[in-house]
Parts: C-alpha cells; sequence; structure tokens
C-alpha cells in the first residue's frame, strides 16, 4: 500500500529538489515504505539524525539502548511482516556492535538495511576516532554492503538495498555512509530498483524437474516433507496445505519453519531435529522419499550426514541454488520460489493418502507422549516446569499469540509446547543461536504486530545479554509480555554437562540479580511466581494486563530438553533420556 509520503514523492518526481545527503537519505527510506527505523545517535550519523528530526510525523524512530538491540529489533519486525528491517548506527564501535544482528540476518534469511555513520572521507584509512572498515568487517554476513562518499549516491545505493535484501532469499544489506556525504548537497530523485543486471534472485522453475519429482511422489510409499521458512518468506502457505491435503504426505518442520503449517493440522507431524519429535527423526531414516520445502538442511536438522535418510530419494524446492547438493544430495532439486513450485507440483502428482505410513508417526507421539510429554506438561513432582508453563500460557493467549524466544532450553521447550493458528508467528534465532536477541526482537515484532499478543521466552542468561531494553519498552510503551522461565544456569550448557561431562557444572550456574526489581526501576509491572499454585493466576494477570509485563517464574534448576538427538550422532539415535 502507497504511503502518503509516496504519492505527494511521485507528483514531484518531475522537480529537481535540493537537499542534503542526510535529508535525501531519510527521504528515500520513506519511499520504500519505511515505516519504523530501529537506531542509535552518534557523531558520525549525527546529520542523519538531525534530518530525522524534521520526519517525526513520516516514520517512526525507536530509540534502542544498545545497537545490537537495534538489529535485533529490526528482525522481529522484519520476521512478523514480512517487510524491510531498517536499523541506523554510528560509526566505529556503533556499527561493529551491530555486526551481531547482522550475522544472525544473513544465516537467518531475515531481510534488513542497516545504515551506518562513517568518519569524513578525507580521514578515511587514518585511524580517525571512532573509524572501523564496517565493510570489510560485514562482507561475509550481509547479502551486499557499499560505503558511500558522494550525497549523489545515497538515493541509489539504498534503492539497491531495499531491492538486494528483499528480493530472492532475503538478507541483510548494509550501507557505510561517510560524514561528508550527509552534508553534502545533491538535486534529489529517487527510482525504485527491479532489476539489477547479472543478479537472478528467483530462479525459473524448470518443468521437467517438477515432472520428474511428480513421479517420484507418486510411486513414494512413505514420503515425508520437510517443511522449512522458505515456505513463510515465500508467502506460499496455502500452496503447501494443499500440496499436503491433495498428496496425504506427512508434513514435520524445521525450528524457523515452525507456524507455516498450523499445530494442529492433521499432517503436522512435529518439529525435527535435535530436540524435535520422536516421529519425525526416526521416520527420516525410514522414509522412501524426502520432500524438502525451502529448508537448508541445517547439522541440528540431519545429524550425522553419512547416516541422514539413507533410504531416501530426495526432492529438494529452493530458492537458492547455492543450498542444493551442500548438505544432501538432491535426486531432483526444483530451483525457484516455493510459491511458484508447489502448485506446478500439485497439479501433477495424483491425489493419496498415506493413513499406514501417519499412523506409524501417531504411535511415535504416543512412545513420546507417554515418556516425555506428560510427565513434561503434567507433572507430579514439585518443581515447575518450563514445559508446563509454557503449555499454559499458549492455552491463555488461545493459541494465537506471536512467540519470540531468545536461545536455549527454553526456545527449545517453546517451540515443542507453544501452539499456533496463523502463519508469522515465531521469530527466533536460529542458524546462529544469539542469546540476548530475544528481548530486542519481541520490541519489534510487537511494533510490527500491534494488533497482535506478543509473548517473549527468555531465560535468565540471555535476559540479562540485553537486559538494558527494558528501558526501550519502558519509554516506547511497548506492550510486550515477557516471561522470564529462571532456573539459576545457562541450562542448555548445563544439560550438556551433565549428559556428556560427567555433570561436571563449569562456569554455567548464575547468581542472579532481583528481576523484579530490576523492572520496577523500569516501571514495569512484574510478579514472580514460585509454586504450581500461582501459575494459572499469574498468567491471566500478565495477559490482561495493559502495558508491557515481566512474569518472572523460577522453574526447576537441573531439567532438561528431551528428546534429544546428540551432537554428531545419527537423527535414529534420538534420546528419550
Amino acid at each position: 500500500m502507497e504511503t502518503q509520503f509516496q504519492t505527494m514523492m511521485k507528483e514531484k518526481s518531475k522537480e529537481a529538489i535540493r537537499m542534503t545527503g542526510a535529508e535525501a537519505l531519510v527521504r528515500s527510506l520513506l519511499m520504500e515504505g519505511t515505516e519504523i527505523i530501529f537506531g542509535y545517535p552518534g557523531g558520525a550519523i549525527m546529520p542523519v539524525y538531525d534530518a530525522l528530526y524534521s520526519f517525526q510525523n513520516d516514520v517512526h524512530h525507536v530509540l534502542v539502548r544498545h545497537e545490537q538491540g537495534a538489529v535485533h529489533a529490526a528482525q522481529g519486525y522484519a520476521r512478523v511482516t514480512g517487510k524491510v528491517g531498517v536499523a541506523i548506527v554510528t560509526s566505529g564501535p556503533g556499527a561493529t556492535n551491530a555486526v551481531t544482528g547482522i550475522a544472525d540476518a544473513m544465516i537467518d534469511s531475515t531481510p534488513l538495511v542497516v545504515i551506518s555513520g562513517q568518519v569524513g572521507s578525507l580521514l578515511l584509512g587514518t585511524d580517525a576516532f571512532q573509524e572501523t572498515d564496517v565493510v570489510g568487517i560485514t562482507q561475509p554476513v550481509t547479502k551486499w554492503n557499499i560505503q558511500v562518499k558522494k550525497a549523489e549516491d545515497i538515493p541509489g545505493a539504498i534503492a539497491r538495498a531495499f531491492y538486494i535484501a528483499r528480493s530472492g532469499r532475503p538478507g541483510p544489506v548494509l550501507i557505510d555512509i561517510t560524514k561528508d556525504a550527509q552534508f553534502a548537497n545533491l538535486d534529489f530523485a529517487y527510482e525504485p530498483i527491479k532489476y539489477i543486471r547479472s543478479y537472478k534472485p528467483v530462479p525459473v522453475v524448470d518443468t521437467q524437474q517438477i515432472e520428474a519429482a511428480a513421479q517420484l511422489i507418486n510411486l513414494s510409499k512413505k514420503p515425508l516433507a520437510l517443511v522449512g521458512q522458505g515456505v513463510i518468506l515465500g508467502g506460499a502457505e496455502k500452496e503447501l496445505t494443499e500440496f499436503l491435503e491433495k498428496t496425504g504426505i506427512p508434513a514435520a518442520w524445521t525450528l524457523l519453519g515452525l507456524s507455516a503449517l498450523p499445530t494442529d493440522h492433521p499432517l503436522n507431524v512435529g518439529m525435527l531435529g535435535m530436540h524435535g519429535n520422536y516421529g519425525p527423526n526416526i521416520k527420516t531414516n525410514e522414509a522412501d522419499l524426502i520432500i524438502a520445502i525451502g529448508m537448508r538442511f541445517d547439522d541440528r536438522v540431519t545429524g550425522n550426514l553419512s547416516t541422514y535418510a539413507t533410504n531416501a530419494k530426495v526432492i529438494h524446492l529452493e530458492i537458492d541454488d547455492a543450498e542444493i547438493n551442500k548438505n544432501v544430495h538432491a535426486d531432483v532439486p526444483v530451483l525457484g520460489n516455493v510459491k511458484d513450485s508447489l502448485p506446478m507440483l500439485t497439479e501433477k502428482v495424483t491425489a493419496n493418502t498415506h493413513d499406514e505410513w501417519l499412523e506409524q508417526f501417531r504411535a511415535c507421539y504416543r512412545i513420546e507422549y507417554d515418556r516425555i510429554i506428560n510427565k513434561e506438561l503434567y507433572p507430579i513432582k514439585t518443581g515447575l516446569t518450563m514445559g508446563e508453563v509454557i503449555h499454559r500460557i499458549s492455552s491463555a493467549f488461545k493459541d494465537d499469540a506471536i512467540m519470540v524466544t531468545d536461545v536455549g532450553q527454553h526456545q527449545m521447550m517453546a517451540s515443542r509446547y507453544f501452539r499456533f493458528r496463523q502463519t508469522r508467528s515465531v521469530v527466533t534465532s536460529g542458524g546462529l543461536g544469539t542469546m540476548g536477541f530475544g528481548l530486542p526482537a519481541a520490541m519489534g515484532a510487537k511494533l510490527g504486530a500491534p494488533e497482535r499478543p506478543v509473548c517473549l521466552f527468555v531465560g535468565d542468561g540471555g535476559f540479562q545479554m540485553t537486559i538494558q531494553e527494558l528501558g526501550t519498552i519502558f519509554q516506547t510503551k511497548i506492550p510486550v509480555k515477557i516471561v522470564l522461565l529462571n532456573n539459576n544456569f545457562l541450562g542448555m550448557v548445563r544439560q550438556w554437562q551433565e549428559l556428556f561431562f560427567d555433570s561436571r557444572y563449569s562456569f554455567t550456574e548464575l547468581i542472579n540479580p532481583d528481576f523484579q526489581t530490576i523492572a520496577k526501576g523500569y516501571f514495569i509491572e512484574s510478579q514472580k511466581v514460585t509454586t504450581r499454585e500461582e501459575i494459572d493466576d499469574a498468567i491471566i494477570k500478565m495477559v490482561n494486563h495493559n502495558g508491557p509485563y515481566l512474569l518472572e517464574v523460577v522453574v526447576e534448576k537441573e531439567g532438561n530438553v528431551f528428546p534429544m538427538v546428540p551432537s554428531g550422532a545419527s537423527v535414529s539415535d534420538i534420546r528419550l533420556e
């Protein structure tokens, strides 16, 4: 939908408008439909912030407390909206503080435009105050980056950045702009980019490969679909459902593919990977056909590659040809956006059911339920478990909230026990596993989807990595619900120490501060729960509170996440205890 600013600027497009590079940057962002900017001012980006002062009615700037928080917040915004997230930082430490978020966005295919200020062009290479080669630093973790030294190059750089960030397989782009380019004048004109020579973001689907894939599917007796984030990024949830329902193929999902298919869909057989469900892991090595849809065969999904899916042919639907045959050989690679390739495949396949094969997944689920799930959700023991808290909170939100997580045991528990009705309901750090991601990402998610409840699950370790963003939540009045699952441990590392290092808990126990006092200092309502008798009333109070809320729940100190595929083991070696 075109904004009022875009309409006005198009009407004036034939006029030459003289302005500074800083103002041209802001106007270029507005021409791309930017609604929210997450940032932190500093010396080398100050001209841009001066220009932003005049555009406060056109764009919402969110002042974070740390540049890492700005990028993670932009990620949260991008993940729930499908739009490009925007972050602005200053040079030197401002730019290097943003690198972790940029790297996280790169591996999780999140569309971002990060703008960093830079020292004046005459000072480049002199080790000037707060000068850092941010282009060199971020080259391995961006889809594209550039340093702009002339004001007249700013609009074109922004146009190219947005096109690259959002097209094909999305990702982060960085634009480093020298201070003199921000001050200098230019005749402003803006032209969005829709094509770059030699850059082909979306491959054309090969109909012969579709025919070959359909033939394998029609002959298969034990097919298994692996659903990744590519379905969500491509907006292909409807196409996925139509394909699955016509073929009757059971579908498992990766961590970032979560919510592409509703939790209660009859063909949804659960999560893949290290802490995924028993059935999808065991049955991977029994399947005669694997249909990978917008996923990259991450090591946490495959386990030992030499023993992975040894009985199966592989069909790989993927937009990025670099992922084809990178980890797992594809017998039939189908390049293209899955929104295009899935309907073509659905048209060619024969309507079918796989009831006996599907029943085997249900039998595995019953085993997992008896051995793990029932004990986690309805424990007899005294201590609260992460799983039961997450399960109850999901129910309180009617299984229809956006779930944001930090990284660790709570992340795996939330992925297992939170439930979903609609897509784009999960914001989590997948490939990089960034502790500290959760709190700022939840801010961005809530600002991106203000009409939906946003619930963050965070551990006591990750919470303290970006805890200063409570100040952003207070100042910006972001009504995110924060559930702190506190076990006074770096829980996932402790679990590995218990299972694989003879319970030698080396520097993983935390002596934590009084989180309630900290919340009070930021004027955020909070409650601490230590017993099962308190939990339901506390959850209702949190859900109904009009504003941000911190619910701290003290859970078992040494609770573990099962099932678990040990690192480097086969998916068939999944442990139930």
